[in-house]
């Protein structure tokens, strides 16, 4: 791991928004650095190398930071994305260390296809686990395979890898199937809206 997601990490020494505004201008990425009963680091990342991490590893990404000539591990905890323009404002990073487990949000992916004639809702896209800092994963893979009508998949149900742990309420629902409106209904419900609408007309 001690050559993986090196990167170099500036310390800042403004701050507020006018100081955030600048260091983006400059083409970094506004940070703080906690954890582990240690003060804030106000610190400033290359955004294109940061983004280029997060591409390839997720929003969980482990980074070996590298802070006035010394590395620290770290977890991306948080990403702040501008919504329109789609750039990182800000990123909290949390300090770990080799060997010790972390509690992370961790994408939610269906696989595979439901009955016919059913529909699938995601009630949640993320969950919560527990697992070694180092070993992440990336995403949890949920199977819909054949899921009929009236399947409901809970935090409980879903099938964690080796080592990982659930850390959410094993009660939270993740996929609801149900089963899919049929089109004639549809079309009925469309031709009696018509209907009435013609007799307030006619009224």
């Amino acid at each position: 791991m001690s050559d993986v997601n090196v990167l170099e990490a500036a310390v800042r020494t403004e701050f507020g928004k006018g100081a955030a505004r600048r260091t983006r201008r400059a083409g970094n990425v506004p940070a703080v650095l906690y954890g582990h009963a240690t003060d804030p680091q106000h610190l400033s990342l290359n955004a294109q190398a940061f983004s280029a991490i997060l591409r390839e590893h997720g929003t969980n990404a482990v980074l070996n930071l590298v802070i006035d000539g010394k590395k620290q591990l770290a977890l991306t905890k948080s990403v702040v994305v501008h919504p329109i323009r789609r750039y990182i404002e800000h990123a909290d990073l949390l300090v770990i260390k080799k060997g010790e487990k972390v509690t992370a949000d961790v994408h939610v992916a269906l696989v595979g296809d439901a009955a016919s004639g059913t529909l699938v809702t995601q009630d949640a896209t993320t969950i919560a686990i527990e697992a070694d800092a180092l070993k992440l994963p990336e995403s949890i893979e949920v199977s819909i395979e054949g899921a009929e009508a009236g399947t409901q998949i809970t935090a409980g149900d879903v099938q964690l890898p080796a080592g990982v742990t659930l850390a959410a309420d094993a009660e939270t629902l993740i996929v609801n199937v149900i089963a899919a409106p049929a089109a004639e209904a549809a079309e009925g419900e469309g031709a009696e809206g018509e209907a009435e609408a013609a007799a307030e007309s006619a009224e």
